[in-house]
């Protein structure tokens, strides 16, 4: 059969299975040679098995399986060697005589397991040995083969390397200086050789080349994670020799790859209490790293490691003596402004970091807070930025900046302590504004935040005035009805948190919103000033309860009314008509309820302006008969009038209802307006109901004649049984003109028209609503 292609992991996978056979074959070789005490055929096998690790054809990922494989095998000849030194059974220049194998990877790999056994059996000076172990690797410079060779050093001397301050053994075994300057140099020549591997081959094969450097990065790293399990590296030996002498290997190398993950390295392995002390210098070496490198990523790490580490239980926070925000502030402006391309969207980044900082550790300070906003807004005035898109990346960036103060004081009055909060607002387009306004506005309604002082509801109003009044990047496209209702009841809501405790203060906060809500336009009013004249009302009762302490009390009632009257009349010259005429009949109830001068004309004002709507606006027939309801409904509860208001009044009323045209409507409504003539109440009867049950028989008949117009007979006998219960009601109410005899003559007269109607569902709730009201007579 022809030989087929292989796939590169194939071919990989292939030449690895070969690799594993010949090393399992030889270490079989080897142990059988080891247990007859055949060392140096032990050693020629080991020979073997580390002839494979010269090999170019092997990827990383492939390299490091038969590395692994091969130093299993080798660990089972250092445990013999160490077996057999302690048994006694030296063997003289075992060092010097491995350095004879014929090829130096198999020689290195054995200098190095012997030497360690040496280190162990205390068989030469550990100082000596370490020395000449890393300085010997130096002759293998293929940066895989090198790197993998370093790492079998550095694995084999991890237990081995001298951590104390003095040479407690003797035998110049070395102190913890030494077993630093081990790591560092071996850490220095493995990042020589780790970078160098970005510099072979064709430069098609860069990105290929970038992944199999990432996949073999821990291998540099663990140097620093050795470094960092010394004991006798305290914060002073790190500041004045570990970490200069990193730094300046990770500033050198000029390669960003082998900077952004060494420097994130330096940030996860060392303690945070050596990381407060050598921030400055840390932060040099950022700025002095590749422009390629991503600096907001260290940064931002460092920060959050730190924050972390000063809310931490076991931790004793800051050290007063180390003004953390302010190093970071100074430095990361140090990195922005010597890096003038670096991305928008990352100085944005850095700049949340920063803030989360502020916020984490130092709380109180909310100067801090407000000098990262300043410096965010310094930064985008340099560059000359215009609003950004909201999909953009920056925007996103700075929405989240905005968002981490609101959230973390859930108080809208410490975020107007930011003077630049609002400045950042003018780099939003439209659409962002809206969207940050009302984040700010629900975070308000969500705490109960009170905003109490007019400057603040100014200085507020003024910041989420995208969502108050038209702008002039606003898109023309129409909005979507049910987004804009509920961006414009969220103002609303808002209304109720533009609270002070003084009332003539209250007073001046109404006045200034309504400055602001009534530039909205036609579209945006129906919904924010309604929201004014309850408040308006409601600061009226206020004034009432203040009476006692406060002589002008009426003169300010008067006042608030007249703001209540304007508010509502600016939505007339919107052209609406209900919603004025519902909040002029409230605005008359609460006048009705406060007893201050001249409050009788007030209310009449009120009811008048609402018939006056009712007539000239609302033409619409069920309107109109919701309208007149209202009216006769308010102006019943309604006790503040004289008979001379009263009378024109409930006449007017009675003469509204009578004109609607529909009969059905008709009926209905002058049914309702018999109410006016019995539970009305004037100044002249002292609060009692008038009763007049002369004028109750009249509108009661005057609806059934109405009754007896229609011509669909369904209809006809719905409204007679309506009018039945009224003559009920009435009766229980011992109206002297509702007798037995008028009530059996109208249920007579719907007991002969029901079998008339025709069979259908109409007709089943109509029998039903009758029965009902038959059964209640029985009662």
């Amino acid at each position: 059969m022809p030989q087929t292609d292989l796939s590169p992991m194939e071919e990989q996978e292939k030449l690895l299975d070969a690799a594993l056979q010949i090393v399992k074959v030889e270490s079989f070789q080897m142990k059988r040679c080891l247990d007859k005490g055949k060392l140096m055929d032990g050693l020629k096998h080991a020979s073997n098995i580390l002839s494979e690790l010269r090999t170019s054809m092997l990827s990383p990922k492939s390299y490091y399986e038969l590395y692994m494989g091969v130093t299993d095998e080798l660990h089972y000849l250092e445990g013999f060697l160490i077996d057999e030194f302690n048994k006694g059974r030296r063997v003289a220049d075992l060092y010097e005589l491995v350095q004879y194998a014929g090829n130096i990877i198999p020689r290195l790999y054995l200098l190095v397991t012997v030497g360690v056994v040496y280190i162990k059996t205390k068989e030469h000076s550990r100082r000596d040995i370490m020395k000449d172990m890393v300085e010997m690797c130096r002759g293998v410079q293929h940066p895989l083969r090198g790197l993998f060779l370093r790492n079998y050093l550095l694995q084999c001397a991890k237990n081995v390397l001298p951590d104390g301050d003095i040479d407690t053994e003797g035998a110049d075994s070395g102190t913890v200086d030494d077993s630093v300057d081990f790591i560092q140099l071996n850490f220095a020549e493995m990042n020589k050789l780790w970078v160098r591997m970005q510099h072979q081959g064709h430069s098609r094969d860069r990105e290929k080349r970038e992944r199999e450097r990432q996949e073999l990065q821990i291998l540099v790293g663990t140097n620093l994670v050795r470094l960092s399990q010394l004991e006798c590296v305290n914060v002073d030996k790190y500041t004045q020799s570990v970490l200069p002498c990193v730094l300046e290997q990770v500033v050198s190398c000029r390669d960003a790859i082998a900077q952004e993950y060494l420097m994130e390295c330096i940030i996860q392995v060392f303690p945070d209490e050596y990381h407060l002390q050598t921030l400055n210098s840390f932060l040099k070496a950022c700025a002095d790293v590749q422009p390629s490198v991503n600096i907001k990523n260290i940064i931002i790490s460092l920060i959050d490691r730190l924050t972390l580490f000063a809310q931490r239980d076991d931790s004793n926070g800051i050290p007063e003596d180390i003004r953390l925000f302010d190093i970071f502030s100074n430095q990361i402006a140090t990195v922005i402004q010597s890096r003038s391309d670096m991305a928008t969207e990352d100085v944005v980044s850095l700049q949340v970091s920063l803030i989360n900082l502020a916020l984490k550790c130092y709380p109180d300070r909310v100067d801090y807070v407000d000098k990262v906003l300043e410096t965010t807004v310094d930064i985008f005035h340099k560059l000359n930025l215009g609003c950004f898109e909201t999909s953009s990346a920056v925007c996103k960036e700075l929405t989240r900046l905005l968002n981490i103060p609101v959230d973390f004081y859930s108080n809208l009055l410490t975020v107007l302590q930011l003077k630049n909060f609002e400045g950042l607002f003018q780099y939003f387009n439209y659409e962002s504004r809206k969207a940050m306004s009302a984040y700010v506005i629900n975070n308000a309604l969500e705490n109960d935040t009170e905003i109490p002082d007019p400057e603040q509801v100014d200085t507020v109003l003024n910041l989420i005035s995208s969502l108050i009044q038209d702008q002039s990047d606003q898109p023309d496209e129409e909005v979507d009805p049910d987004d804009f209702a509920e961006e414009q009841g969220l103002l609303a809501r808002f209304v109720t948190l533009l609270k002070s405790d003084d009332a003539d203060t209250q007073f001046i906060i109404l006045n200034t919103a309504r400055k602001h809500f009534g530039n909205g336009g036609n579209k945006r009013i129906p919904y924010t000033l309604p929201a004014l004249v309850f408040a308006g009302c409601q600061l009226a009762f206020t004034y009432h309860s203040q009476m006692d302490t406060d002589d002008k009390w009426e003169a300010k009632c008067r006042k608030i009314f007249q703001f209540c009257h304007q508010t509502i009349g600016a939505l007339i010259k919107a052209e609406l008509a209900e919603l004025p005429l519902r909040l002029f009949l409230q605005s008359a109830l609460a006048v009705g309820n406060i007893p201050f001068d001249n409050h009788e004309s007030i209310a009449y004002e009120f009811m008048a302006q609402a018939f006056s709507l009712y007539e000239d606006e609302i033409s619409d027939s069920k309107a109109q008969l919701g309208a007149i309801t209202l009216i006769i409904g308010t102006f019943e509860k309604m006790t503040c009038f004289g008979e001379e208001n009263h009378e024109p009044l409930r006449t007017k009323c009675a003469l509204a209802a009578s004109k609607l045209l529909k009969k059905p409507d008709q009926c209905r409504a002058v049914g309702t307006c018999s109410h006016l003539f019995w539970s009305s109440c004037t100044t002249e009867s002292s609060g009692e109901e008038i009763h007049d049950s002369k004028r109750v028989a009249e509108c009661l008949k005057k609806a059934i004649r109405i009754a007896n117009q229609c011509m669909d007979t369904s209809v006809q006998v719905q409204l007679f049984i309506e009018l039945l219960n009224r003559y009920l009601y009435f009766h229980t109410k011992d109206c002297d003109s509702v007798t037995d005899a008028v009530i059996k003559q109208l249920t007579d007269k719907i007991k002969d028209d029901l079998p008339n109607l025709e069979v259908n569902d109409e007709t089943d709730q109509i029998k039903k609503h009758f029965q009902n009201t038959l059964d209640h007579i029985t009662d």
